[in-house]
């Protein structure tokens, strides 16, 4: 007897990810971030954690003690 093998696809696997194209603030890279939680990004270059800023243009900016504090406390 054959069984069948069940394909799943990315989105099964990873969940609901977002990625962006940006520029990171800590390695000044042109690079893909990728969604941690809403508004927070990691850098696939470098691995720094950024947010994302909306002000008529989308920016990334370096995180403070208190969005630090805050990711610590989703994980």
């Amino acid at each position: 007897m054959v069984k069948k093998k069940k394909v799943l696809n990315t989105q099964d696997l990873l969940g609901n990810i977002h990625t962006v194209n940006g520029v990171c603030p800590e390695c000044q890279e042109d690079t893909v971030l990728v969604s941690i939680v809403s508004e927070y990004y990691r850098c696939v270059t470098c691995g720094y954690d950024v947010k994302q800023y909306v002000n008529g243009s989308i920016r990334y900016i370096r995180l403070d003690k208190e969005d630090i504090q805050w990711l610590k406390n989703q994980r």
